[in-house]
C-alpha cells in the first residue's frame, strides 16, 4: 500500500493517506463498509460537516469537532476529540494548514482510517499564496463560493468508496447542492455590488476574507494576518488607522472567532484622530453561528456575512 503526503502545520509535518490498489471497493485506502448503519463522521470545522451532511444525507452521522466561535487555527484536539476521532469511519478536514496544531493527530489517525483534506483536489493555480505567510496557502478557501464547491465531488468519492451501495446517491446529492452553492455564488457578486466601488473595502481582525475579495470583488485589509498565531502589534493598529481616515472608510467589522479588541483597537485609534468608524458588525469568519440556526448553516453564514458588509458599508444601518 502507497501512502500520499500532505502538508501540515506551520512547519512541513507529513500526514499519511492511505492509497488502495484492489479494485472498485478501495481508494485511497478507504475500505468499503456495510450500508446498513450510517457512516461514523469527524470533521473538524463546522463548514466541512455542512458539506458532508449535504453530500451524505441519512447515510452519514456527522461530528464537527470546531463550534461556533472556535479558531481553527489556535485549535488543539482534546481527549474526548482523539476518543470521538478514534471511532470514526472517515475523517475529513480542511488541510491548506488551517488546522496546525493538529497535524500529528492526523499522522496518527491515517495509520488506521482513511483522513481525508477536502481542499486536496483543488486547482492549486487557484489558491492564494500571500508572501506573508512564508510560502503557504491561504486556507480559507470556503469564502469563494464557488471554490468550496468544488470540495462536494472529493466528499462524495470517499464517501461512495466507502460505502459503494450509496455511491450514486453521494454524487446525486453532491451535484444537487452544488447548484445551490452556484446560486449563492451569483447572489454574492451581484449584493457586493451594489456598493459603490470606492466604499468597497472591508476591514476585519484577520485576513481571512482574500478568496471572498477576490470572487466578489470587494478591497479586503485585516490587522492579522492569515493565521491568528502571530499577534497584531501597535504597528498593524497604526496601518489600518492610517488607511481608515486616508479613505474616508465609515465601518471595520469584528469576527466570530477573533477577540474583538483587536478591532475596537483601530476604532479608538481613529477617534483620536478626530474622525469616526462604526464597528459594522459581526462577521462569521473560521467558524459557522449556533447549530439551529440560519447562520449555523453554510449558505446561512454567507448570507448573513454578506447582508452584514452591505448593510454597514452602504451606511443604511449596522453597527453592534
Amino acid at each position: 500500500m502507497k501512502r500520499s503526503m500532505w502538508v501540515v502545520g506551520l512547519a512541513a509535518v507529513v500526514v499519511a493517506g492511505c492509497s488502495g490498489s484492489s479494485g472498485g471497493s478501495e481508494r485511497r485506502g478507504l475500505k468499503a463498509v456495510s450500508g446498513e448503519q450510517p457512516i461514523g463522521v469527524v470533521t473538524t470545522t463546522g463548514m466541512i460537516a455542512d458539506a458532508v451532511e449535504h453530500v451524505g444525507g441519512h447515510f452519514v452521522r456527522v461530528k464537527a469537532l470546531m463550534g461556533p466561535g472556535v479558531d481553527p487555527h489556535l485549535y488543539k484536539a482534546s481527549e474526548g476529540d482523539i476518543a470521538r476521532l478514534s471511532e470514526a469511519d472517515i475523517i475529513f478536514y480542511n488541510g491548506l494548514n488551517l488546522e496546525g496544531k493538529m497535524g500529528d493527530v492526523f499522522v496518527k489517525m491515517a495509520r488506521g482510517k482513511p483522513v481525508i483534506p477536502v481542499t486536496d483536489g483543488m486547482d492549486r493555480t487557484l489558491l492564494r499564496e500571500p508572501p506573508e505567510f512564508q510560502g503557504h496557502y491561504d486556507p480559507h478557501v470556503w469564502f469563494d463560493v464557488s471554490m468550496w464547491s468544488s470540495i462536494l465531488g472529493e466528499v462524495a468519492n470517499a464517501l461512495g468508496t466507502l460505502d459503494p451501495a450509496h455511491a450514486r446517491d453521494y454524487t446525486a446529492n453532491a451535484e444537487r447542492y452544488r447548484t445551490e452553492l452556484l446560486e449563492l455564488h451569483t447572489w454574492c457578486r451581484r449584493e457586493i455590488a451594489r456598493i459603490p466601488k470606492a466604499q468597497r473595502v472591508l476591514i476585519t481582525a484577520h485576513d481571512a476574507f482574500g478568496y471572498f475579495g477576490r470572487a466578489y470583488d470587494i478591497e479586503v485589509v485585516g490587522l492579522q494576518g492569515i493565521s491568528t498565531v502571530s499577534e497584531y502589534g501597535l504597528k498593524d493598529v497604526q496601518r489600518l488607522v492610517d488607511v481608515i481616515v486616508a479613505r474616508g472608510i465609515k465601518a471595520v467589522f469584528v469576527e466570530s472567532s477573533v477577540p474583538r479588541r483587536s478591532i475596537e483597537a483601530v476604532v479608538q485609534g481613529v477617534l483620536a484622530r478626530d474622525q469616526m468608524v462604526a464597528i459594522g458588525g459581526q462577521l462569521f469568519s473560521d467558524a459557522m453561528g449556533t447549530p439551529g440556526t440560519p447562520e449555523g448553516t453554510y449558505v446561512g453564514m454567507v448570507r448573513a456575512n454578506v447582508t452584514t458588509i452591505v448593510t454597514a458599508l452602504l451606511g443604511s444601518g449596522g453597527g453592534t
